[in-house]
């Protein structure tokens, strides 16, 4: 009985939280929109990296939200992750998708476009 309950607890302890990367700063100031543009191309070729497309849609999403409902994302998609940033996963069959930070967050050298 206790055997059961036990490994249960112990699989919910492996699911890692998803947070926020770290503050990065881009190699020279970058401005909103050729940030959009280096995501855009990306999120376009990812699939071109391996693994499945539909992973990559879901961290695409994940990506583009709020953390609550990204965490939400990833649990239902399968998504295994080995760094709660979501820059290193892996699907079920174990495939890896990493994630560059400038598609996760801002730099703190970003520029307004005004």
């Amino acid at each position: 009985m206790g055997c059961t309950g036990s490994s249960q607890k112990k699989q919910d302890d492996n699911a890692k939280k998803i947070r926020k990367p770290k503050p990065w700063k881009h190699p020279q100031p970058i401005t909103t929109t050729q940030l959009r543009q280096m995501r855009d191309e990306f999120w376009d070729t990812s699939p071109h990296y391996g693994g499945r497309k539909e992973i990559w849609d879901a961290l695409r999403a994940a990506a583009e939200t709020e953390l609550s409902l990204a965490q939400a994302i990833v649990e239902s998609a399968g998504i295994i992750v080995a760094s709660a940033d979501l820059t290193t996963c892996y699907d079920e069959r174990g495939a890896k998708y990493e994630l560059p930070k400038y598609v996760l967050s801002e730099p703190t050298n970003l520029i307004r476009d005004s």
